[in-house]
């Protein structure tokens, strides 16, 4: 058995109303979801607002951004909403940072801010994060967890993970989509990240559980439905149940991959994959 425990997290934008977001978060929570993880940008609603609301109507599910661009914010306003999420959720919060899409720099020239090179937005990822570490030292700033809340990086570039490697808690990593892609990856982080490798959560993101068809929506995020049979693609499991439990399984064995992710599009057949797994 593997040292690595199973952890799985719901991935959903805070739309609709109040009273169907709480709805989704208890769901979550009863069928055993480690997170409720909210994406970021300029074009949803806050990551943060959604978060808060969440925590509010839940006890245990644990509550994270999926992800920040954190180019579109300052360090001190990550690490200060943050804090507040920390505290007001009783120590429940993850905070999750990345670089910005490619395309978002149309969201930045909206909130009017620069929006550098990729590797000028790398660094901002590891400038917040050092950032948070020393707002976190000061009481007023202090999170309830301690040192910090679990901070996830996601990305697939060589800097970013190297950032990750060196900085975070959660290495949430965006591969080519094969698992030999994303295994060069991960002997990346394992290199730079060196005595602190096993002390990583390494994640993986689902877009699609089960045999049905792959609907093409995945397009929008680089994934070729024509080209996902027989679990191809690490972010689409193809095949019945069993075959998703014993994918979900080697891959943890052989790659480390422990937390995973999924998309609220594939919710529904992913209760029997979290129910046999989560927590084991």
């Amino acid at each position: 058995m593997s040292d690595r425990i199973f952890r799985f997290g719901l991935v959903a934008a805070s739309r609709g109303t109040v009273g169907e977001w709480a709805a989704l978060a208890r769901r979550a929570e009863e069928l055993g979801f480690s997170t409720l993880l909210v994406p970021d940008g300029v074009r949803a609603n806050p990551s943060f607002l959604g978060l808060a609301a969440a925590a509010s109507v839940t006890e245990r599910l644990r509550l994270g951004n999926f992800v920040l661009p954190v180019p579109l914010y300052t360090p001190q306003s990550i690490a200060w909403e943050a804090a507040a999420l920390d505290r007001l959720s009783e120590g429940r919060f993850e905070l999750g940072l990345g670089a910005g899409r490619p395309d978002a720099a149309g969201d930045a020239e909206l909130m009017e801010v620069p929006y550098g090179s990729p590797g000028e937005r790398v660094r901002q990822v590891g400038e917040a994060i050092e950032t948070a570490d020393r707002m976190f030292a000061q009481e007023a700033f202090r999170p309830a967890q301690t040192p910090r809340p679990p901070i996830m990086v996601a990305g697939g570039g060589d800097k970013l993970l190297t950032i990750a490697a060196r900085q975070a808690d959660i290495v949430a990593v965006a591969a080519d989509g094969s698992e030999r892609g994303l295994g060069e990856k991960l002997r990346l982080v394992r290199e730079v990240a060196g005595d602190r490798f096993d002390e990583l959560e390494l994640s993986v993101n689902v877009f699609h559980i089960g045999d049905g068809e792959v609907s093409p929506w995945v397009r929008m995020f680089g994934i070729d439905p024509e080209r996902t049979a027989d679990n191809q693609n690490v972010s689409v499991l193809t095949g019945d149940t069993a075959t998703a439990i014993d994918t979900l399984k080697r891959r943890r064995d052989e790659l480390g991959v422990s937390y995973v992710t999924i998309n609220v599009m594939a919710l529904e057949q992913a209760i029997p994959v979290v129910a046999a797994l989560a927590g084991t």
